[in-house]
């Protein structure tokens, strides 16, 4: 009996030293879980056998992590760090750039993160597709273009980082993409040099980012010359806002329809801009003789600063000294002008539309824009539409032909070889 009471006490004592250790210990895997992360590999299996006692017995252990290379696949987020990037500005990072995107392109929510306070050379490059949906490439940091034009590929046609066949995807972030284009901006020869091309991709949406520097073209959605963002045919919903502009050409569409070709634009929003000290603000531009339509685009709130034409439809464009006349021209129909306010120092308004093909369904709404000295009157040649006041200057007003009925049908007859 006496040895039954001994051992009960002991079991006692055993019991009340172990029940606070083993609370410890619950709590502390309760903190382990919520930084798994943090301490994986200092876990160990609770079914070993080597296991010194109940005061060092963990929570149960995760399953393994399957791995990329070095990068856990699990993750969503791909940093061009961990794919050997090493971000002094100098280094060549493009492998691990394309390493990033490549292993990325294979998860669905995937983000490609180039991380803040470093910089990261880029070579000109090809990002293609497809990928997986909604992938995203948070710019952070600085991506770099080469500084010397030797670096950039023997060719009449130059990107610097080339977009292909991506669809439902999006860039942002804080950073900047510096084309650091210095180099180029003397050169008599012309070259049309893009620093961000979207070649048949859709469903893109580009926000937040600052792009600086850029050779000549800064967004280019497929030629474009120095424009600040150029649409071009294929292209459908495109809603560009919030954009700095200048100097340079604006926002343009075109040039549609070279060659007689066929062109399709349809469903652009351009909105929230700011044009300063450059040629034109927003334009339209086709060549004689082209097929096809442009429809459906709205620019809006336009805040214009010694722009020399900030708006402009020219269905006679042509980038050398002579191109022959046609009768033939791409579509243009439903654009509206809303709120474009600012300063010119040449023209307010230039509307060239074509002699066999009018512009229809025009709208001018809310225009004020204030002269330098030098300026000319608005120039209006066979555009149908409406205007609304207030409109500054007051010519404006008279630039747009009324009706137009038998036109608009003349219009969808040769823009039905679009969608």
């Amino acid at each position: 009996m006496k040895n039954n009471k001994n051992l009960s006490l002991l079991f006692l004592l055993v019991f009340l030293i172990a029940f606070p250790t083993m609370s410890i210990e619950a709590r502390k895997n309760h903190q382990k879980k919520s930084r798994v992360h943090k301490n994986q590999k200092q876990r160990k299996s609770g079914n070993d056998k080597n296991s010194p006692g109940p005061d060092h017995i963990p929570g149960p252990a995760p399953a393994p992590a399957p791995y990329y290379g070095s990068y856990p696949t699990q993750s969503r987020i791909f940093d061009v760090l961990s794919f050997g990037a090493k971000g002094d500005g100098v280094s060549d990072d493009s492998k691990a750039f394309q390493a990033a995107w490549k292993a990325a392109c294979k998860v669905e929510w995937a983000t490609v993160e180039i991380p803040s306070e470093f910089k990261f050379l880029i070579k000109p490059i090809t990002i293609q597709g497809p990928c997986m949906p909604h992938l995203v490439l948070q710019i952070d940091g600085t991506l770099l273009a080469p500084p010397k034009i030797g670096a950039w590929p023997k060719s009449s046609l130059f990107q610097w980082i080339n977009f292909k066949w991506i669809h439902n995807f999006t860039i942002q972030g804080t950073g900047t993409i510096n084309g650091q284009g210095s180099a180029w901006w003397g050169l008599s020869q012309v070259h049309y040099i893009q620093a961000l091309r979207f070649y048949a991709c859709y469903d893109v949406t580009v926000r937040n980012i600052r792009i600086i520097n850029s050779p000549q073209c800064h967004l280019k959605f497929d030629s474009s010359g120095d424009d600040c963002v150029s649409i071009q045919t294929g292209c459908s919903n495109v809603h560009i806002h919030h954009i700095d502009c200048g100097p340079g050409h604006g926002i343009s569409l075109g040039g549609l329809g070279k060659d007689e070709s066929l062109a399709c634009v349809s469903g652009v929003v351009v909105e929230n801009i700011t044009v300063q000290n450059a040629l034109y603000g927003v334009r339209i531009k086709t060549w004689q003789g082209g097929l096809g339509s442009v429809k459906n685009v709205s620019f809006s709130n336009i805040q214009v600063s010694d722009v020399k034409i900030p708006i402009m439809i020219d269905q006679f464009y042509c980038d050398k000294k002579f191109c022959k006349n046609q009768t033939g021209a791409v579509a243009i129909s439903g654009v509206k002008y809303d709120k474009i306010i600012g300063t010119y120092s040449v023209q307010p308004i230039h509307l060239a539309c074509s002699d066999n093909v009018p512009c229809t369904g025009v709208d001018l709404i809310n225009i004020q824009l204030e002269p330098s000295p030098g300026y000319q009157q608005a120039l209006c040649w066979n555009s149908y539409g409406k205007s609304q006041a207030p409109l500054v200057p007051s010519s404006i007003d008279y630039c747009l032909r009324r009706g137009g009925g038998s036109v608009k049908k003349l219009t969808r007859t040769h823009a039905n070889t679009c969608w």
